[in-house]
């Protein structure tokens, strides 16, 4: 296998721009390149090239910069694309391969920063003989991400762990790559359709400060590794020393989502989906708090049949656990009661007092998004998740208007953004899972 060192010499090196006018320059290109090729697309279907073999061309070369541009500049630009790649399941069949190829990647790859820049780091944090804290440390990341990379490494009373070392300069590109992708935010939302991503980079940009630091990280996983303790299903590694810019966690050994999904069988993939629910909408009601970076690179199926949890870089922070008007709505969509369904969106803020939404229009666009819950069992497939996505991303249809006419307040807007990953990852794993039964056990509101 290729050292990691090999491929890439030092952090600050061309490949891996950090100024501010490098990155914004790679970015610029990105939209500007897709908006090119459509461009060129319709110049070949004049001249007799056929639309599909047009699409699939423009599809193809689109995935392959998007990778390249995003995956190379590490950062928001980066965390940017792991969020957009757990959604690739809503991408038409037609012209998703490509997409699926590429944005798969982002979820676990990303070229390292040298061994010199990860001591420096480390010696920043941890003290200029941070060595001495460890009986064993792997110079080589086993994993890079979007603002950090992880080293596999022995603690010093023998325990392995995984040390977290974020890159130099995470902060400012971090900064850099939200602005320039929110301008150019109307570009991206075709990539992924039925997905709001103006919205979503506004909330990526909100949470940045917390992502940054990993004292923050720290303690939510503490807080989730107490509420799991001893759990019989799910497993969250322990956290042994935390610094800014440096974590050292227990390491945990597993299959990762990812893998099930290119190559899991049956049941693997059933039992993985059963899990993430169950973990998914167990958490608020246990720890208070909503792991909110669902993409299936942080989660691991383990030997013993646990799910392996990891990265709580973003979390949703719910005191009082998830909002029992959510679970009330979702009950009335799911019964077809229109009426009393608008006058609870409409006390929860959903719909604002001056709004002539009708309550038949308003039920037709969510009752859809209840059948996971309409029978015992769901299987959550790409085709449904496909057709939930074009029915609300069709400009010509009413879902679209209604969709457009609903607000979403903000109290709502990271749950939302959760529930629609996990989802994601459910139809990625082609699982069916009881979510009936999950929803009616930890939905607040739900079961009245």
């Amino acid at each position: 296998m290729t050292d990691f060192r090999d491929r890439i010499d030092d952090w600050a090196t061309p490949e891996i721009p950090r100024t501010t006018a490098a990155r914004t320059a790679k970015l610029v290109g990105l939209p500007l390149g897709i908006a090119g090729r459509m461009v060129g697309g319709w110049g070949r279907r004049l001249t007799g090239t056929s639309a599909d073999e047009v699409n699939a061309a423009l599809s193809a070369k689109t995935a392959e910069q998007l990778f390249e541009v995003l995956g190379t500049l590490k950062g928001g630009a980066m965390k940017f694309g792991q969020i957009l790649s757990v959604f690739e399941a809503a991408v038409p069949d037609d012209m998703a391969a490509p997409y699926r190829d590429a944005l798969t990647k982002l979820q676990a790859a990303a070229p390292p920063m040298s061994g010199r820049a990860a001591e420096r780091v480390l010696a920043q944090q941890l003290g200029r003989s941070w060595r001495q804290r460890f009986r064993d440390f792997d110079d080589s990341p086993t994993a890079a991400a979007s603002i950090g990379q992880v080293h596999r490494a022995v603690w010093h009373d023998g325990r392995d762990v995984a040390v977290k070392v974020q890159y130099p300069g995470a902060d400012e590109g971090l900064r850099s790559d939200l602005r320039q992708l929110q301008r150019f935010s109307r570009l991206f939302q075709a990539l992924v359709p039925g997905t709001e991503v103006k919205p979503l980079l506004a909330e990526l940009a909100a949470r940045m400060d917390e992502e940054l630091d990993y004292r923050a990280e720290a303690d939510s996983q503490r807080a989730f590794a107490k509420a799991f303790e001893g759990d019989g299903e799910v497993h969250v590694p322990k956290v042994i020393a935390s610094a800014p810019k440096v974590l050292v966690t227990e390491w945990v050994t597993g299959t990762p989502l990812t893998k099930i999904i290119s190559g899991g069988d049956t049941s693997t993939r059933n039992e993985a989906g059963r899990l993430l629910a169950e973990f998914h909408y167990s958490s608020p009601a246990r720890v208070h708090l909503l792991h909110s970076d669902p993409h299936p690179g942080n989660f691991l199926l383990l030997d013993d049949g646990r799910l392996g949890v990891i990265d709580f870089g973003a979390v949703a922070r719910l005191p009082h656990g998830i909002p029992p008007q959510l679970g009330r709505m979702t009950r009335l969509a799911l019964e077809g009661r229109s009426r009393e369904l608008m006058d609870l969106l409409r006390e929860a803020g959903f719909v604002r007092p001056d709004n002539d939404l009708r309550a038949d229009d308003v039920l037709a666009y969510l009752a859809p998004f209840t059948e996971p819950l309409a029978t015992e069992r769901f299987h959550f497939t790409r085709a449904w998740m496909q057709r939930q996505a074009m029915r609300v991303a069709d400009a010509r249809g009413q879902d679209f208007r209604t969709g457009r006419s609903l607000n979403l307040p903000p109290e709502y807007l990271l749950i939302h953004r959760v529930t629609a990953g996990s989802t994601g990852i459910l139809c990625q794993l082609d699982a069916e899972i009881p979510a009936r039964a999950i929803v009616h056990r930890w939905q607040p509101g739900f079961a009245d």
